[in-house]
Formats: structure tokens, sequence, C-alpha cells
């Protein structure tokens, strides 16, 4: 940290951690201005930046400094201005709205760097996991995977890791015994240092997975442990130093590990559809991490979604997400109908017939049967309730989707609860 006359510089280890920490700080300065005249008022810009910095004594240099502090002299008062580089790093796992300002040409640096606002209702309504009501406990056993962290000098490797992530989850609620929280929830405590006891209590579950990966040189090394948030015990904690190849093989080590110390007589989870080709589950990871975005980040994930299915068509994730980002670009970014909703259906079916067992097959399967107005087959597929309690910190589109289902019942009171916050 530095004071610099009537500002501070703050280094922090992730992105999400800083956003989070600069909302959060922006709350406390509207809680401590209340009841002040306002020529008392303490009013803060912030700016967030991803770069290299340097430090020497208790000096910080370096390009990303001099961003950061051209970001926080864009924002307005009570503003926070962060990079496209922290933009891209928090999208996803953070609820909160953004402005996008364009690009800005900043002093000293060559390229003019794209910036984005924290909508300023977002910041005064954000309240934090804290505040929320600590969730009953499921009749089975229950558990969260928390996000791995990134142990790689390679930041690229990020989407390899909250990939593996992932993956472990989806392996988890294939075993009809357990009661698994779905990924968009545990990623907002991503780059966050929250006592397990409390993140449990938030999401409602007794046991937490968390760990962390390394990948170089064509190995990955995982260190893993599972936590009893009640008793606070740790029930088993192992470390695997394979070969990248073998990298499908330790997440069924690691799942069939953890079912066996929760409980030996689960039901044994059905098999999964692995890819048979590792290039292929690259190309497929990187698809992911540029779902629901936007018009261009949906044509990148068609382009490397479609590249995988080449290596590999028999992958049915892949699949799945090339009918998703399909159905998206017809749909909401004017890309054409044909052959693109026929397509995305297409692709759809083909994921489940492939990988039945999958729930997240089903999901994209009944989002597009929904939109089809295939009512009957599209409930089928999915069941909005029970989604909002294994994603106790859903996106916004959870409640679009339920209110959507109410309003097509004629529950038009509560679907205006659902849809009006």
């Amino acid at each position: 940290m530095k004071v610099m006359g009537d500002g501070v510089l703050v280094e922090f280890a992730s992105a999400v951690n800083a956003v989070t920490c600069a909302v959060e700080f922006q709350n406390g300065m509207i809680a401590a201005n209340q009841g002040r005249a306002d020529d008392r008022h303490v009013v803060l810009r912030i700016g967030i930046n991803l770069g290299d910095v340097v430090v020497e004594g208790g000096d910080l240099f370096g390009d990303g400094v001099i961003v950061a502090v051209r970001l926080q002299a864009i924002a307005g008062p009570g503003d926070i201005c962060i990079s496209g580089s922290v933009y891209d790093q928090v999208k996803r796992k953070l609820d909160f709205s953004f402005d996008e300002l364009g690009p800005q040409a900043i002093k000293n640096i060559a390229e003019p760097v794209a910036v984005y606002r924290i909508v300023s209702s977002t910041i005064s309504e954000y309240q934090g996991p804290a505040e929320k009501a600590p969730l009953p406990l499921p009749a089975k056993p229950s558990i969260a995977v928390l996000p791995f962290t990134n142990m790689s000098n390679d930041p690229e490797q990020e989407a390899f890791v909250d990939g593996l992530t992932e993956d472990l989850i989806t392996d988890l609620s294939r075993t009809s015994g357990l009661f698994v929280i779905a990924s968009n929830s545990v990623f907002a405590y991503k780059g966050r240092h929250v006592d397990v006891r409390r993140i449990a209590r938030e999401l409602g579950v007794r046991y937490l997975l968390e760990g962390s990966a390394r990948r170089a040189a064509g190995r990955v090394r995982i260190n893993a442990q599972l936590i009893d948030s009640i008793g606070g015990d740790h029930l088993w904690a192992e470390r695997f130093d394979r070969s990248l190849e073998d990298i499908f093989a330790v997440q069924d080590e690691v799942t069939g590990k953890i079912v066996e110390a929760l409980a030996g007589r689960l039901t044994t989870q059905p098999a999964r559809n692995r890819p048979a080709n590792l290039e292929a589950y690259d190309l497929c990871v990187r698809a992911r991490a540029l779902g629901l975005q936007t018009a261009l980040a949906a044509k990148e994930a068609i382009f490397l979604l479609e590249a995988a299915i080449a290596l590999d068509p028999e992958y049915a994730e892949a699949h799945r997400w090339l009918a998703l980002n399909l159905w998206l670009g017809w749909e909401f970014w004017d890309e054409p109908m044909d052959p693109n909703r026929a397509r995305a259906l297409a692709e759809a079916q083909q994921a489940v017939t492939l990988d039945p067992n999958d729930a997240g097959n089903h999901w994209v399967l009944g989002i597009i049967l929904g939109h089809e107005r295939r009512w009957p087959e599209s409930d089928a597929e999915f069941d909005v309730r029970k989604a909002l309690r294994l994603n106790p910190h859903p996106p916004g589109w959870y409640y679009w989707m339920l209110g959507q289902a109410q309003y097509a019942l004629r529950d038009y009171e509560s679907a205006v609860q659902t849809l009006i916050p």
C-alpha cells in the first residue's frame, strides 16, 4: 500500500477481490456520510487496473499503476472505474452492472484503454453475502466446490483452473446421493478471503472442497482438501502430480475420494462423456469463459467449439455450448435465424443424446425448447425452483425464467414479485 496525498494506492492479489473491496468501501462511505452536512461529506473516486507492478521498498511503480491512477481521475464522485482487463476477470464472477465507457486515451500509455464504470445503483444496493439469511441444510450430504487457486505463473492458465473447478462440480452433481451447489454461486467467492464456515452457512452446505492447481511443462499438480464446516475437520486431503493427459483420471479420482469420504453407500455416479482429445478440451474450456457475454464473444466461442467438435465429434459438452451460442446469436444478437435456429436445436439435442446424464445438456435444451414454445418438452428438461436452491447466488436470468413461467401459468402476482426488484 502507498499513500499519495489525499489518495492511497493498494495492490490486490486478484481483480475480483479488488472490485469487491472497492464496492464495499464505497458503501461504507455512503453510510458514513449519512446525517452529515453536504460540505462535510467524504466522497471517493476509485480506479482499478490489472497489470504489472514493480515494488521497491514501500513504493509501487509501473504501467499498471499509471493506468489505475488515470482511471481514478476519469471516475466521477462516488464512482468506480475499471479497465477492460479487470472487466474480463470479473464480469462472470460478480453480480454487478457495468456501463461501457469505451476506449480512453491514457497519458504515457501507447494504446487506448477500454474503461467500464460500475453502475452506481449496483454499489448502493450491494449488501455482500454476509447479509443473506443462512439456508437450511438439505437432508442428503451437501457440498460446494470452491474455485481452485491458479498457482501457475501464467495468468492464461486461469481458464484451465476455473474449468477444473467446474468439471469437479459437474462430476459430483452426477452422484444422486449428493446435493451440489452450482458454479455461479461458488465463483462469487473467487479471490476473496472468507472463513469457510461463513461460506458454508451462506450456501447452505455442510462440506466444502478447496484446492489449487498448477499446469506447466505438460504436467498438472493439484492439491485438494475436503472440509466439514460444522466440526472444522479436514476429512480428506491429497496432492496429485500427473501428466496433463491424465487430467480426467485425476478428476475421477478426486470425485471418487470425496464420495467415499462423505458416504460410502451413495449411488455410484453414471459415467461422464469425457473428451477424447485434450486439445478439444482446452478449446471448450476457453469457450466456456466467453459464454453469455457479447455478440463478438459468442462468435469467438462458436469458432472455438466448432474446432473442438472437429477434433472430437462425440464431445457432448462442446455440442451443448455450441447450441447455446448459436441460439443467443439469432435470438438476441441479430445473427440470421436461418440456419442458426435449427442448428442450435439440433446441437442441443445431440448433446443430450451423447450424454443424457449431464444436467447442463438438459438445461440448454430446455431453454431452446421453451423459446420454440414446446412447453411440455421444455418443462421436462429442467426445474427452475430446484435450480434456485442449488444456486443460492444465481445470475439474474434465473429469476427472469421463473417469472416467465409464473406469467405463463397466469400467476401474475408471483411473476411481479419475481421480476420486479
